[in-house]
């Protein structure tokens, strides 16, 4: 099958349908986690993951039960014969409420399934391209890039070489740019 025929095949109207619950969940970069988990999928189709249609579905609504609490899982697990494989992915990214983000991120890279790493390594990317010093302090900022360096960067070494480059490339970049801010304030 080639990719553009693995593309064809993917029947993705139903989970976006589900994760329009997240238009109106606002994201401190500005803009709503709809636009990110759209995001998100980019980045995997981005990376040529045509044909993983469970990662692919997931990563659409891969924030929906930690932004959306009351979301009614027996809806998601009837859209298709995927459906029971996607929202365990779903769960296995999502971080219950009571779980320090540390060792939920600890808990993935030691763990957690290949899809998981690669979608949270997705994920970060994103999260990574929309941070924004007008938007968070340089301390959250830092730490952020921390976290990733600690957490993240060791996942994406596991599951994808070109993930773990361009995670390198935005911790990077973002370092960079704060010392050009720390440097230039008086």
């Amino acid at each position: 099958m080639t990719e553009t025929e693995k593309i064809k095949s993917l029947v993705l109207a139903p989970y976006i349908v589900k994760a329009t619950a997240l238009i109106g969940k606002q994201r401190g970069v500005g803009g709503n986690q709809f636009r990110h988990a759209m995001a998100t999928m980019a980045i995997l189709l981005d990376y040529k993951l045509f044909d993983d249609h469970i990662l692919l579905k997931a990563s659409v609504i891969h924030d929906l039960l930690e932004d959306v609490p009351d979301t009614n899982e027996f809806e998601i697990r009837i859209i298709d014969g995927q459906a029971d494989d996607v929202l365990a992915l779903v769960k296995e990214v999502t971080r219950p409420d009571d779980m320090p983000k540390e060792e939920y991120l600890r808990k993935i890279l030691e763990h957690g399934s290949v899809r998981a790493k690669i979608l949270k390594c997705a994920d970060r990317i994103s999260n990574l391209t929309d941070l924004h010093t007008d938007t968070h302090s340089i301390k959250k900022i830092t730490d952020y890039l921390d976290q990733t360096e600690k957490w993240v960067l060791p996942m994406a070494e596991q599951v994808n070489p070109d993930m773990f480059r361009e995670l390198s490339d935005l911790i990077k970049s973002r370092r960079r740019f704060l010392k050009i801010l720390l440097d230039y304030e008086p």
